[in-house]
């Protein structure tokens, strides 16, 4: 995975607001910012002077602004699509076109002398992506970002999500897509505050929970919270993940034995290749525990989708392996549940790919 990114809404907070957020969020690792120019409703001058000094106070805390701008504001500010200054003036590293041109107008905007990223909108299934292309741009400064839904049930279907995004996926762009906050009280750059996804089945999940997602589909580089404000919390929570696999958050049978735990929470762990409907496979730790008593401590009578399973000796040369259950099935016995994963994260199991690696966190 790429950056983790904020939004801000210059018109919407005041500037210690702002600044305030820019900290905490550095302090969790964060490093991309979503920057609006679409709802903002003042001259040029005030415009340079408010995003200037935003700009400049967040680079100096190592982020990355991306300024989200439509051909309206194009026409509103004076900003030709071959004089891109003013971004580079108000101390944006890029422009994210809402709507696009028409293909050639973008591929010259990414040899723009200012240096700029052009960051085009994914979330339509059209050969936008394919025209700009034929055009040869300059694909060092050309990124890609999904578009977030103000309103509820209006976010992105999840099929259509990922044919976009593989769409830009085979130019090899780095692309991106928004989470939301469960905060009370959140706004974006619109009235409506139904929460602020790319996805739909997004919408009401623990912030967390929809990284999680993003990182097991494992086909977009950086994920940005879309509203504001974040409480402290879900900044902690998403700066403390990791990044690079699905870590599932766990509860975790108290009788575990440490050899269970150790297995649990100190080993890699990935699907098998020859994969099975019933249950996820994580089979290195009975090579590396082979010998050791596996003793039946906790086999309920049904396994339930989401419990986390270490085969007990009972099971001959399974002892020690680590499975978690896809669907209920009945319990031979033989098997030990040692916990059971977090409920709202359970679904992201059927995104998991043979040979994707996972780990384990144990729930607070």
């Amino acid at each position: 995975m790429g950056k983790l990114g904020i939004s801000i809404y210059q018109e919407k907070s005041t500037e210690e607001e702002i600044l305030r957020y820019i900290d905490k969020a550095a302090e969790n690792g964060f490093s991309r910012i979503f920057s609006c120019l679409l709802s903002v409703d003042e001259s040029r001058e005030e415009i340079v002077k408010k995003f200037k000094n935003t700009n400049e106070y967040a680079k100096s805390k190592g982020f990355e602004i991306i300024v989200d701008v439509s051909p309206a504001v194009f026409s509103k500010l004076g900003i030709s699509y071959d004089d891109l200054s003013f971004f580079k003036e108000i101390g944006a590293d890029g422009v994210r076109l809402d709507e696009g041109f028409g293909g050639s107008q973008e591929s010259i905007m990414t040899f723009n002398p200012e240096g700029l990223k052009i960051e085009i909108n994914m979330s339509n299934y059209t050969h936008y992506i394919d025209t700009i292309m034929d055009y040869m741009p300059n694909k060092e400064k050309l990124i890609a970002c999904h578009n977030f839904y103000p309103h509820n049930y209006s976010g992105l279907n999840f099929e259509h999500f990922m044919r976009c995004t593989e769409k830009f996926n085979k130019y090899g762009l780095k692309t991106a897509a928004f989470i939301t906050s469960q905060n009370d009280n959140t706004f974006g750059p619109w009235p409506v505050t139904d929460g602020l996804p790319t996805l739909e089945m997004h919408r009401n999940l623990p912030v967390d929970v929809q990284a999680k997602h993003l990182i097991a589909l494992d086909n977009i580089n950086d994920i940005i919270i879309s509203n504001c404000y974040p409480t402290d919390q879900e900044l902690e929570a998403l700066g403390s993940m990791r990044k690079d696999m699905v870590t599932f958050d766990i509860i975790l049978n108290e009788n575990t034995p440490e050899i269970e735990r150790k297995i649990l929470f100190e080993e890699m762990h990935y699907h098998r290749g020859d994969y099975s409907d019933n249950f996820l496979r994580s089979t290195q730790s009975r090579v590396k525990y082979k010998g050791h008593y596996f003793a039946l401590f906790n086999a309920p009578e049904i396994i339930r989708r989401g419990d986390v399973i270490i085969e007990s000796s009972e099971y001959g040369h399974y002892a020690g392996e680590l499975q978690i259950a896809l669907r209920d099935m009945v319990n031979s016995g033989k098997t030990n549940v040692v916990g059971h994963i977090r409920e709202e994260e359970i679904f992201i199991l059927d995104y998991i790919k043979p040979w994707q690696k996972f780990s384990f966190k144990e729930a607070k």
